[in-house]
């Protein structure tokens, strides 16, 4: 059955983003730039824990408006000792439409130039994993679209920071699931770091049993509490190391494309080619580029032909 994406609404409560179907705002009336920096920076120890790094990966569970994004990306872009690149994975099940995430942006001036980077790199709203380059390729959004329980089992990634922003456990209690707690510890890298605004027990004690160490911070605003956590759990991600050049057989689509998604991840690429040219074979065919495959279900088939 095709799962289909509706869009969040454009609503606002006393000035602030608002979502009716879940009874809460996007952010804090006391500022939104201020909580992602207060909440989600600070309590993943950022910008202080990517220094020195290649790479560093934040995942975030509600993208939402894409402050913490905007917010996140400005301060690694102004951090001179910063890591070398920057992965940020993040869930919406409700995106907003491009339209709307301008004029949501436009509150935030201080982003502009980011920004309209990122809008003018917005996706077509269809379900799955949607890789954004930005920044020269320097930052790399992955935005899942869809239920937050069918995204993150099908993820693969050595997480070092955890933001936690559903809306409130109360009214989207989905997005807190007990089972969502121990992928976190599947995904973590050692000493992996959580953030969130809330501090209800039953988000505590989730993470608690899956092997992280929760402290109460100092909320912000008019919040008096915020939480943070450590992981220190047996780490499961592979210890092999990324790496650093590879060589691909073939320029055809599938070469060029494998070496590109190498190139940006850092990794140097050789590319072996038994033509004078790429795209001799198979992959020069002319018709291919007029006959994408469509399908009412969008099936991997389709999927693939748009992404390529």
């Amino acid at each position: 059955m095709l799962k289909t994406l509706l869009p969040a609404t454009l609503e606002f409560k006393e000035g602030v983003a608002y979502s009716a179907g879940f009874g809460d705002v996007y952010h804090s009336a006391d500022g939104g730039a201020g909580q992602a920096r207060h909440v989600f920076l600070q309590g993943c120890g950022l910008p202080r824990r990517w220094q020195g790094h290649a790479s560093f990966v934040v995942l975030e569970t509600g993208f939402g408006t894409g402050l913490n994004f905007l917010t996140t990306w400005a301060a690694w872009r102004a951090d001179p000792t910063r890591c070398a690149r920057l992965h940020f994975l993040s869930i919406e099940m409700h995106p907003f439409r491009v339209a709307d995430l301008a004029t949501l942006h436009a509150q935030w001036p201080e982003f502009a130039v980011l920004s309209a980077e990122l809008i003018a790199n917005w996706p077509l709203l269809v379900p799955g994993f949607h890789r954004i380059v930005l920044d020269g390729g320097r930052v790399q959004l992955t935005l899942m679209l869809g239920d937050v329980r069918d995204c993150l089992p099908q993820l693969r990634a050595g997480v070092d920071a955890f933001y936690l922003d559903g809306f409130d456990p109360d009214s989207n209690a989905d997005m807190w699931q007990p089972k969502g707690f121990y992928t976190f510890a599947r995904l973590a890298r050692p000493g992996a770091r959580v953030a969130t605004y809330t501090v209800a027990a039953a988000v505590r004690l989730g993470l608690e049993r899956a092997g992280f160490v929760c402290e109460k911070r100092m909320g912000y605003g008019s919040k008096r509490y915020s939480l943070a956590a450590r992981f220190s759990g047996s780490v499961q991600q592979s210890r092999t190391a990324a790496p650093r050049h590879v060589a691909v057989i073939g320029a055809g689509v599938a070469g060029a494309a494998v070496a590109q998604a190498l190139a940006q991840r850092g990794v140097a690429v050789t590319v072996l080619e038994r033509a004078d040219a790429p795209a001799q074979a198979a992959s020069g065919n002319p018709v291919a580029v007029f006959r994408p495959v469509i399908s009412r279900d969008d099936n991997r088939s389709t999927r693939f032909t748009r992404a390529a």
